[in-house]
């Protein structure tokens, strides 16, 4: 087998100016007469790319050593198109991750994986070179996490955010394998959402219009009558309210980064921007809102956001929230969340016997069984029918059996 031809050289440089301000580099007299002088670096060329010549220069080695083997692991990456940079460091990869990744995220979602980056992931693993991070390192640190009793979710969150990020080194050639890939640990089951019954959700809603008739009690209407999400309801302007099709198009959703700056953005999904109906409850609070906007704006135009601050300004979920979790405090219901009355909606859908396909396009979910896994279980009767209509199905085949069976002497054949 024929050898790989010798390339690369490796050379000093210095930082040192001439009278013009410009660098000497290799040739500083300096390092003609000091050994110490400078730091190596070393040049190769590479593979061309489109035609053009491609030269690689990296300086800094604190001798001839490193820069020759940081070269030979360049050449050897170059042979199995994988090139692992033993300078990039785990804190300065990851950072280079996220900032590429920034602009094809969602607000909400870029904040989740800054906040794994620099809260925990640098702080364990920053300080590694990129290509010696490995397995053990990172079930150590779950190990240690799940002896501080941190949450499960939370480890499991931040491990799939460093699985993430070194898929994409892998992907881009810069890892040979990704340590992290079978660190995660098993994804945590949700916890099992409460929901209200329909006399609970109807209570709810009596005691706001009777006790508040605010635009939070229509708020709450529209969210139970619909199951709209909570981003989507506050970020619903007028344009996009029907009255005479008793139609709504969702159009934007709001999200609010760490209960601090306010975004609106199109929904995740193709599926999430639709058209909803508009049952008479909710255009009674549709309408009654909609005469309250009306009232207060000197020329009666209605615009902006159906529900917000006097000024126009969105309502922050957070204020949203608390003010459900004191409605429902009054009331001794059961305490929910604002997702928890998409929850309702779903769950009452169900029990009420609506077809699964149709609660799941009246939610806008992207796939049916997005439907079925998160809403099917919630209700202890929603399967009911089913079960019942199994067993009158097998008890009217039995029934017909024994009618074809011959009983008794007056089924045998007469002697002759």
């Amino acid at each position: 087998m024929g050898q790989r031809a010798q390339r690369g050289r490796g050379y000093r440089r210095c930082g040192c100016m001439d009278g013009h301000g410009k660098q000497l580099g290799p040739w500083c007299l300096r390092l003609v007469a000091e050994a110490s002088h400078g730091k190596w670096t070393y040049c190769v060329d590479l593979a061309p790319e489109e035609g053009r010549r491609r030269t690689r220069r990296r300086g800094g080695f604190a001798t001839r050593a490193e820069a020759a083997r940081e070269m030979k692991a360049v050449l050897d990456g170059e042979l199995r198109g994988v090139y692992e940079d033993h300078r990039v460091t785990v804190a300065s990869f990851l950072r280079q991750w996220l900032a590429a990744r920034k602009g094809e995220l969602a607000p909400n979602t870029y904040a989740g994986y800054e906040a794994c980056v620099e809260r925990d992931l640098i702080p364990a693993f920053g300080h590694f070179r990129l290509p010696d991070l490995r397995p053990k390192h990172i079930e150590r640190w779950i190990a240690t996490q799940r002896k501080a009793e941190r949450g499960k979710v939370t480890v499991y969150r931040i491990v799939s955010t460093l699985r993430n990020a070194l898929n994409h080194a892998v992907r881009s050639w810069g890892l040979r394998y990704n340590p992290a890939k079978h660190s995660v640990p098993p994804r945590p089951r949700a916890e099992e959402r409460t929901c209200w019954t329909p006399d609970e959700a109807a209570a709810f809603l009596r005691h706001s219009a009777e006790h508040y008739a605010d635009q939070l009690a229509d708020l709450f209407e529209v969210m139970l009558g619909t199951g709209m999400r909570r981003g989507e309801v506050l970020a619903l302007h007028w344009s996009n309210v029907h009255l005479m099709d008793r139609k709504l198009f969702v159009r934007w959703t709001l999200a609010a980064i760490d209960n601090g700056k306010i975004h609106l953005r199109e929904p995740k999904t193709e599926a999430g921007c639709a058209w909803i109906s508009l049952s008479p409850r909710v255009m009674t609070a549709l309408h009654r809102q909609a005469a309250l906007q009306m009232s207060a704006d000197p020329e009666g135009r209605l615009e902006g956001l159906v529900f917000a601050h006097p000024d126009g300004s969105p309502l922050r979920p957070q204020w949203v929230l608390d003010q459900l979790r004191k409605r429902t405090t009054e009331l001794d219901l059961p305490k929910i969340g604002l997702h928890d009355l998409c929850h309702t909606a779903a769950s009452i859908m169900i029990a009420e016997g609506i077809p699964i396909a149709i609660v799941s396009k009246t939610l806008r979910h992207a796939i049916l069984a997005t439907t079925i896994n998160l809403y099917g279980h919630l209700f202890k009767d929603s399967a009911d029918h089913a079960v019942n209509a199994l067993a009158r199905a097998l008890d009217q085949a039995q029934r017909d059996r024994l009618r074809a069976v011959p009983r008794g002497d007056d089924d045998l054949p007469l002697a002759a």
